[in-house]
């Protein structure tokens, strides 16, 4: 007598199969669809191409509002320090994660000092003529990092920048007093020279009117 279970054993292998086939891929008629929108590659500049990066930290920045007597923060992100490829001036640049915003853009001035934030050794204070919102505002800031390490090293770099500019003014002030200098010689010379022709040209005058007096003396004895 044979068994019950075979055909429902079957049946179930059988459908196991049937299941474990790979579906069917959609059949491709070759029609063909255009894009809706085209979209054109535009080039995007941050005005950062003409610089070299000294420094790029990720950081968070607050600004103090004076009004209010209190830290607000303007925002997360990458800070850099620029140096101008041409001119050599350096100036520091914040933006905003994701949108890129800029929420700091100052030069580094000979005269900025930066501070360790008291009672935080991963913060950095410091005061900048700031042209974030497109005009200058004197701003105080504080800038926190995740380690010690990289706060350290944004306050060191800072100050080698300042060290630096500070050394350039000097030789720069030096060479405009020399040649300030070698100017006013110049025109104490130029003066005495003039000075010099002016006394003489009298003297000049009185000879040339005594022999043209004696000309005419011989004039007036031939005749």
């Amino acid at each position: 007598m044979a068994s019950t279970t075979e055909p429902t054993t079957l049946k179930r292998e059988e459908e196991e199969e049937e299941d474990s086939k790979p579906a069917a891929d959609d059949e491709d008629t070759g029609a063909q669809v255009a894009p809706i929108v085209k979209l054109q590659e535009v080039a995007v500049t941050t005005g950062e191409e003409n610089e070299d990066v000294l420094l790029d930290l990720k950081s968070k920045l607050y600004r103090f509002d004076k009004e209010g007597n209190q830290w607000k923060e303007r925002g997360v992100g990458t800070v850099k320090l620029l140096k101008h490829k041409e001119t050599g001036k350096v100036r520091l640049v914040m933006r905003q994660n994701k949108t890129l915003k800029i929420c700091a853009n100052h030069l580094v001035l000979p005269t900025m000092t930066v501070q360790e934030h008291q009672g935080n050794d991963k913060s950095c204070v410091w005061h900048a003529a700031d042209f974030a919102d497109g005009e200058l505002k004197e701003e105080t800031f504080c800038i926190r990092f995740a380690s010690v390490e990289n706060c350290k090293a944004f306050k060191d770099k800072i100050e080698e920048i300042t060290e630096s500019l500070a050394k350039d003014s000097g030789e720069s002030e030096e060479a405009k007093t020399a040649a300030s200098l070698i100017e006013k010689l110049s025109v104490e010379g130029k003066d005495k020279e003039e000075k010099k022709e002016a006394e003489e040209a009298p003297l000049a005058s009185e000879g040339k009117k005594d022999d043209d007096e004696k000309q005419e003396e011989k004039s007036g004895d031939g005749k």
